[in-house]
């Protein structure tokens, strides 16, 4: 995987890049502050973002919220409820108390990578479910356009749209759409 790691601690971030290089992984940046780690994260499409929680001007728990294209482990040395919960709410993937044991963190940076696929697909499957459930929608409508004003039943109205949909070459939506228009009050 390519990481990008962001700790405020210089010593913390050689001891991670150290670690992760041996078990094959890429340090594709490192970043001081939840700020700089954004910026890297948007230009360096990393597979992975470790963030530390307490860093200057911007916290890791901010700085997860607002990275978007790699999913977010949260390294940290507190523990309490509130760190936690601000974890939770931050969007961070999964959260890694310090000192970490490498096992513990090359199995967080896995299990949070797969989890981000997984959440990308959904997200994936759910844009064109919807796609799908709008284009039903319109094709839907202008069927009952063609009804009302031929006098049709909803089959012979689809028919009418597949045909015109396949003699000129368009998709049914496109169609829809077309008949949808030519009813608007100008």
């Amino acid at each position: 995987m390519k990481i990008l790691i962001a700790d405020d601690e210089s010593i913390i971030r050689m001891d991670l890049r150290e670690t992760l290089e041996a078990a094959g992984h890429e340090v594709v940046g490192e970043a001081a502050d939840g700020r700089e780690a954004v910026s890297l994260a948007e230009t360096l499409q990393p597979d992975a973002v470790l963030l530390d929680v307490k860093m200057p001007r911007m916290s890791g728990l901010v700085a997860a919220g607002k990275i978007r294209g790699a999913p977010c482990v949260i390294l940290t040395a507190y523990k309490d409820a509130k760190t936690l919960a601000k974890a939770r709410k931050s969007g961070a993937y999964t959260f890694l108390l310090k000192p970490y044991k490498e096992p513990e963190l090359l199995a967080a940076l896995e299990l949070a990578a797969a989890r981000f696929e997984e959440r990308r697909a959904l997200e994936g499957e759910l844009a064109d479910s919807r796609g799908r459930l709008e284009a039903r929608k319109l094709i839907d409508r202008a069927k009952g356009l063609l009804m009302d004003r031929h006098g049709l039943k909803e089959g012979e109205a689809f028919r009418v749209l597949q045909k015109r949909s396949m003699d000129t070459r368009r998709s049914l939506v496109e169609v829809a759409k077309e008949i949808l228009a030519a009813e608007k009050p100008a």
